[in-house]
């Protein structure tokens, strides 16, 4: 057997998106990893109950091993086996965000040998994690340029601290992924959202948010109808929670968002301000994605049977570290450059991607 290749948890990034994209590639390679000094420098070192989680859902997809599998250990080994089809679940019995669990299975699950049915358990609108709602308006329509095809059925909400929530999607096999090109912005042509409450709060902190939220926007954006639902979340929720997300489109097919979550002591309106804010700033670069979407696509770039480029706003840390890992993984290449052109602000990148063209042996 092949010695495991080794990989240093710390660095950049330093948390848990280096497990996910190297469990992920480990998975989709079938080479061993062996990963160290995980979150070694983070408040609460080694694994957390949603990275073990992950961990074990990546291990029953590719029927593998995995060592270290505990929660706070700061090294793990994961020995890959055949990526199978079926049914695997994950349930970290925590509000560990849903939307991290399928970011590192969903590409495992496109190289088995058939349909995939991934039963996700956690926070669905969790902190420091893309709400659900952010993975099937902005990342799914995004990542199905590459050919990957899933569905996302959300049967209960979850927020913390107790979870609760429960997304399956159901994946089908791909042989290959296409590269994708997205370098032109095109014109905002859309806004709505989403403004909610749920367990025990009032409506009128939906309303609140909304309603800042909108006046926020419409100070730089005048001439677009927003459109922001609010909603009282009741038997589709398991805790109490308050959120909104703001998702705007372009003429190219280009897709944004902002996003906040509401905590204790934190004004509605504060709320709002957020969410909007951060929708501005990623429509003010003039890049085709968000800062949040950036490093979710890198991974795709890696696999896909050729040449990707994508304009992007600042490239992030999380991005770094995620074509740091592919690079390491992969024979995959990736530049970045400033883009150039006449709509391009200081802040514009090209992200270009020579991307190894895995295919799946199953087809």
């Amino acid at each position: 057997m092949a010695a495991a290749v080794e990989m240093d948890g710390s660095i950049m990034e330093g948390g848990g998106q280096i497990l996910r994209v190297t469990a992920a590639l480990s998975c989709i390679n079938g080479a061993s990893i062996r990963i160290h000094k995980i979150r070694a420098g983070r408040s609460t070192p080694g694994l957390r109950p949603q990275h073990l989680s992950g961990l074990e859902l990546v291990r029953d997809i590719c029927c593998g091993n995995l060592e270290g599998g505990t929660v706070g250990s700061t090294e793990v080994t994961l020995i890959p086996g055949k990526i199978k089809a079926g049914k695997h679940t994950a349930d970290p019995q925590t509000a560990g965000s849903v939307g991290l669990l399928l970011q590192v299975s969903l590409p495992c699950a496109l190289y088995a040998d058939g349909p995939s049915e991934l039963c996700l358990k956690g926070g669905t609108n969790a902190d420091m994690a893309p709400q659900i709602d952010y993975t099937i308006k902005v990342f799914k329509p995004i990542v199905e340029k590459f050919g990957v095809h899933f569905d996302c059925d959300l049967r209960m909400r979850g927020y913390y601290p107790k979870g609760g929530g429960e997304v399956v999607a159901k994946v089908n096999p791909v042989s290959e992924l296409s590269p994708v090109t997205m370098t032109e912005r095109g014109t905002i042509t859309k806004i709505y959202g989403r403004s909610f409450v749920a367990g025990v709060l009032p409506y009128k902190l939906a309303k609140d948010m909304a309603t800042t939220a909108t006046r926020v926007i419409r100070r730089e954006i005048k001439d677009l109808y927003i459109n922001i639902q609010t909603l009282q979340e009741k038997d589709m929720a398991c805790g109490s929670g308050n959120g909104i997300i703001i998702i705007a489109e372009s003429s190219t097919g280009c897709i944004f968002a902002g996003s906040a979550l509401g905590k204790k002591g934190v004004y509605a309106d504060k709320v709002g301000f957020e969410a909007a804010e951060m929708l501005l700033r990623n429509i003010r670069h003039n890049g085709c994605v968000d800062e949040f979407l950036q490093d979710q696509l890198i991974l795709f770039m890696a696999l896909a049977n050729g040449t990707s480029r994508i304009r992007t706003g600042p490239v992030t840390l999380h991005t770094q570290t995620a074509i740091h890992v592919a690079e390491q993984l992969t024979q995959a290449k990736f530049t970045v450059t400033k883009a150039e052109d006449e709509n391009a602000s200081n802040d514009t990148y090209i992200i270009e991607c020579q991307g190894v063209g895995v295919t799946n042996p199953h087809f």
